[in-house]
């Protein structure tokens, strides 16, 4: 503020502030929001029907936040609860500092005013003297706050993994149930976002509540109650306007969400395939495709920067120069009133201070509503955030209880194929578990999407006896196999099969995980469990040179070498570090899904063997002749919903040559 002996036209404009500050705070805090949302939330369903969840600030949305703040607030002597009492410490002393400090600065410019030396040295140390102590609050605030939405994003991230990575529901997630298009979004920017926006409405709530009642009080000793009622009742009239107003905005930015994660969908496509878009050459079709997307979010953009146009003429009129003229009349009314005995006898300069501390304390008391009307799109956003987060734990909650949900896109005058449907209804069939064998009594072969692939599979192989599964494409393999290894329900009949960990899968593309070369050969144990099992790292080399990788330990240097595995081995390479996992682990059965398709026929001649010596019992998947030597059995599938298991003769080799 500058030295001011007398009330002129610019000391005036203090009340206009008022006005100014409803609108400046609303635009500082609406920018802010914008930028956080615009960008972050993304939602894609790729060929099915979007669910449409709503998101309001309703009965629903306080059930769900009462829900997801149990698993935040585990109990009341919670570390999180200490934080929120610290944060609400801190809040209350920033408030009281607010206070202090525009009695204080008015004190200063009164004593200024008034040329008193001794009252201006006065105040001026008191406002050195409590600096320090108002950095520590504001500090403390900022501290209690960031360490509270980690301490919320921590609890609810592990809560949601321990769901999330149960069982095979992560597997689930994606190919059982299609509720959820992208969990990795919800897992990750979504928590982040939800948590952030409930530790920031905390304070954006607790602090403008606290400093209307203060100020509201502060106000009514100096000019009396009528004052700060008009003001509470213009801000709360304008402030349900401009909300009504403002409904679309909620919608727009879903819309907008929506189409930004296509647009990242898209981009994202193209890096994941781009050996097959230049083996195609369809750099031309991907650029229209990307070219479409972006042109539809620019559309819409364009769309919602004219609506915002379209507000910001609206809170011009309402949130500025309306609460200007409010302003106006509510500071100066104690002045102009010449029956008021208050200032029939004070002094220029007495009215001057108790102008300016009104004045600011009506400023401070419009931006603390001004925040709070602002907390109602905050709370609308934070109900999207909630909605999302409640339907992820939701779905694995269901996933966890066997539960799934599928959305069927069909043409109504086109059926895709001619293969019988049931209603998905898992869970019905009956699995025992038992070592040495596997047996599918009645079993149907059906997949998630309800088609039936055999009606009822029935077969008995007992350990040693190595079985060649074969047919066309989609005749069900791989559907077999999901049965078999868990990852699909059953829908009737018995299934017998040894546990989960002594039947182990080998796909046609390895996975390797990130980590050390011993990482790689153990995967999914660490090495803790390694030294359980009491195998040295002398048997795991043993393990490579009976794979013919016994170089890879000293090209790689040692087995805590750390490399980008995916690109460092060749494909042969990757084969053969899956084939060394299974000889690691050990199980009871194995299913080989083209494994080996990479690696030469001698290797894999070794490797079979191997297998055989070892007492592994082997389901192969290959349209390779030379392994039909290697097996007592064949199951082959015709893809029509017909089967055959039968023992392996020199003609059923022959005909599988």
């Amino acid at each position: 503020m500058g030295v001011l002996s007398k009330i002129s036209p610019q000391k005036a404009a203090l009340s206009t502030a008022v006005g100014i500050a409803i609108y400046v705070v609303y635009k500082t805090n609406a920018s802010k929001k914008q930028l956080k949302t615009g960008s972050e939330v993304k939602v894609f369903v790729h060929g099915a029907t979007e669910k449409k969840e709503r998101a309001a600030v309703d009965g629903v949305f306080f059930r769900r936040m009462g829900k997801i703040l149990g698993i935040l607030l585990p109990s009341w002597f919670s570390h999180e609860v200490w934080y929120l009492v610290l944060v609400a410490i801190s809040l209350m002393c920033r408030t009281y500092a607010d206070v202090w400090m525009i009695q204080n600065g008015t004190a200063i410019e009164s004593a200024i005013i008034g040329r008193n030396m001794e009252l201006f040295k006065k105040h001026l140390f008191k406002f050195m003297w409590a600096m320090p102590i108002i950095s520590v609050v504001n500090n403390c605030l900022k501290y209690g706050l960031n360490e509270l939405k980690l301490r919320f994003r921590t609890r609810l991230s592990n809560h949601l993994y321990e769901k999330y990575l149960r069982g095979f529901t992560y597997y689930k997630m994606s190919n059982l149930d299609n509720r959820i298009s992208n969990p990795d979004q919800l897992l990750t920017t979504d928590v982040d976002r939800f948590c952030e926006s409930v530790a920031e409405l905390y304070s954006n709530l607790s602090k403008p509540i606290l400093d209307v009642i203060i100020y509201t009080v502060k106000l009514t000793e100096g000019i009396g109650a009528q004052g700060p009622a008009v003001m509470l009742g213009y801000l709360a009239f304008s402030g349900m306007v401009l909300t009504r107003l403002r409904r679309p905005i909620g919608k727009l930015t879903v819309i907008e969400q929506k189409l930004e994660g296509e647009y990242r969908y898209v981009n994202s496509r193209l890096i994941t395939n781009s050996e097959e878009v230049a083996f195609y050459q369809g750099n031309k079709k991907e650029k229209t495709i990307i070219l479409a997307t972006f042109k539809k979010l620019v559309n819409h953009l364009r769309y919602f920067i004219f609506f915002r146009l379209q507000m910001g003429f609206v809170d011009n009129i309402i949130a500025k120069y309306f609460a200007t003229v409010i302003g106006y009349l509510v500071v100066s009314r104690p002045f102009l009133n010449l029956a008021n005995p208050k200032y029939d006898s004070s002094s220029h300069s007495e009215r001057l201070e108790d102008y300016y501390k009104s004045g600011r304390m009506l400023v401070r008391m419009a931006e603390a509503i001004g925040r709070i009307v602002l907390a109602g799109r905050e709370m609308t956003r934070l109900a999207g955030f909630t909605a999302r987060i409640t339907e992820l734990i939701q779905v694995l909650d269901d996933l966890n209880r066997g539960k799934y949900q599928r959305t069927m896109v069909t043409s109504n005058n086109h059926k895709v194929d001619d293969k019988p449907t049931v209603e998905f209804k898992p869970g019905s069939g009956k699995m025992v578990f038992q070592d040495y064998i596997i047996k599918f009594d009645k079993v149907p072969l059906v997949t998630p999407n309800g088609d039936v692939l055999v009606k009822e599979l029935n077969f008995e192989v007992k350990s040693g006896v190595n079985v060649l599964v074969c047919g066309p494409n989609g005749s069900g393999k791989s559907s077999l196999f999901r049965i078999l290894g868990e990852l699909w329900p059953l829908f009737g009949g018995t299934m017998t099969k040894p546990e989960k960990g002594k039947l182990f899968y080998v796909p046609q593309r390895p996975y390797m995980t990130v980590g050390t070369l011993r990482d790689q050969i153990i995967y999914p144990d660490s090495v803790e469990e390694q030294k359980r099992n009491r195998v040295s790292d002398e048997m795991l080399e043993d393990i490579l040179k009976k794979v013919q990788l016994g170089y890879i330990l000293e090209r790689e240097k040692g087995w805590e070498s750390v490399q980008d595995w995916m690109d460092v081995l060749s494909g042969g390479e990757k084969q053969r570090v899956a084939m060394a996992r299974l000889f690691y682990h050990k199980p009871q059965f194995a299913i080989l899904d083209e494994c080996t398709s990479a690696v030469s026929m001698d290797v894999e001649g070794y490797i079979y063997q191997h297998c055989r010596e070892v007492g592994i019992t082997l389901f192969t998947v290959s349209h390779r002749k030379s392994l039909w030597t290697h097996h007592e059995y064949y199951l082959m599938l015709d893809g029509r919903g017909n089967y055959e298991f039968k023992k392996i003769t020199e003609d059923t080799t022959e005909f599988g040559s």
